[in-house]
């Protein structure tokens, strides 16, 4: 059955507590949602005649969360093989390759995404590459084609460093076996991607012809500042490289996992190099999780890191985003930078705060009613809305995900 919201021009969510997260929390405070934007938010707003006003007394209300670093829809729930696409493992080099040619929507993590409150996916090729790919930002419920979902395609390029790259090429016996193989691709790729920039553009100046190379275009505009360079990178080692790296080539660095971050944290810092830090949820698998702990995280946000938390989905269930925040908060992280962490910081690290990551006029309208605190984990997101558009309600014992075709059907 179609939600009678979904056909309402002008929303109020009243009486409730309103965590903007770019604010302080408004009690008995008002969210007025226009035209799929945020309009306004406060104590004691006018409300336009004809509003669906939604009573959330007792409840909290934020803006939904935002998954910085995840897979969703490109490493499919129960599909195994036919619904991993998450490496194109071919070649070393595959920055031409684009995660939104991947992407399933109708993938279940998009539903486990909203029952969670995740409203925002950054999906992003995997680490088996030393390059791996470009990265697109996209709601996690909305489109009849994932177009139709995007909020950004020029995001990022997804690298990863250690011992994933090291361990796929090696095991077919060629370049990269070694770290120092590693960055030597990434290195040899920029090197010929900055000679391609200065070429295309003395070409065009002097308006002659010029080959295209995609992989060349996608580093040309990491080096251009466009595209932000998504390191995947757990030991301390390694991050010192990842450093070295965007010294000399001067990208916009985001660390990506972070795993031993805090044994190089006032550099971090110094440096304003932000971190998307987990999966928080995982055992140490392999020798570059040795020490991982979550009072990391605490260590890094304590020196000043900007930081982000990620379930790096499927590795653990995108839906358990938040909980992996509350386990921060016991670990020491103040309940203010791990709501930010999934918020406001995520937002700012991939450029898309003019669209997401807070309760903001002009926003979208990408708000969650929790029924209560959302880090105490006896709460749950009982009513998501994304663009004005609700999206998924807890009723009756359960959470429904309000299906495309419905919503559809009111568009039409």
């Amino acid at each position: 059955m179609t939600s009678p919201l979904n056909s309402a021009r002008v929303i109020a969510l009243v009486n409730a507590r309103v965590v903007p997260v770019a604010g302080d929390p408004i009690e008995r405070g008002t969210v007025l949602i226009e035209d799929g934007l945020i309009s306004a938010v406060g104590a004691d707003l006018s409300i336009p005649g004809g509003a669906v006003i939604i009573d959330a007394a007792g409840k909290w209300v934020l803006p939904g969360f935002i998954e910085a670093h995840g897979h969703v829809g490109i490493d499919e729930e129960a599909n195994g093989w036919a619904g991993n696409d998450t490496n194109e493992m071919t070649d070393p080099n595959t920055a031409g390759v684009r995660a939104i040619d991947a992407i399933n929507i109708d993938d279940e993590g998009f539903r486990d995404a909203l029952a969670g409150g995740v409203t925002t996916i950054v999906v992003k090729p995997g680490s088996g590459n030393p390059i791996g790919g470009q990265t697109v930002a996209i709601k996690s419920w909305g489109g009849r084609t994932v177009d139709e979902q995007v909020i950004s395609e020029s995001v990022s390029v997804k690298s990863a460093l250690g011992e994933n790259p090291k361990r796929v090429y090696g095991d077919k016996k060629q370049t990269p076996s070694t770290r120092l193989g590693v960055s030597l691709i990434i290195r040899r790729a920029f090197v010929e991607a900055r000679n391609y920039a200065e070429a295309r553009d003395a070409a065009a100046e002097k308006n002659e012809p010029f080959t295209r190379d995609l992989g060349k275009e996608a580093l040309a505009r990491v080096l251009s500042g466009e595209l932000a360079w998504d390191q995947h990178v757990h030991r301390h080692d390694d991050i010192a490289t990842a450093l070295r790296l965007a010294d000399e080539f001067g990208y916009r660095l985001v660390i990506n996992h972070g795993t031993e971050g805090h044994k190089l944290a006032d550099v971090l810092a110094e440096r304003d190099i932000p971190v998307i830090f987990g999966p928080l949820f995982t055992s140490r698998t392999k020798v570059e999780l040795r020490d991982r702990a979550i009072g990391n995280l605490v260590a890094l946000a304590a020196a000043g890191v900007r930081v982000a938390i990620t379930t790096d989905h499927p590795v653990v269930p995108i839906n358990f985003l938040v909980h992996q925040a509350s386990f921060a908060v016991k670990e020491g992280l103040s309940a203010r930078v791990a709501l930010e962490a999934l918020t406001v910081n995520p937002a700012a690290m991939m450029r898309l705060q003019d669209r997401v990551g807070s309760l903001t006029p002009g926003l979208d309208a990408d708000v969650v009613v929790w029924s209560g605190d959302p880090l105490d984990i006896n709460s749950r997101a009982e009513l998501v809305l994304i663009s004005g558009v609700e999206v998924y309600r807890w009723s009756d014992g359960a959470g429904r995900v309000v299906e495309r075709s419905e919503r559809l059907a009111v568009r039409g």
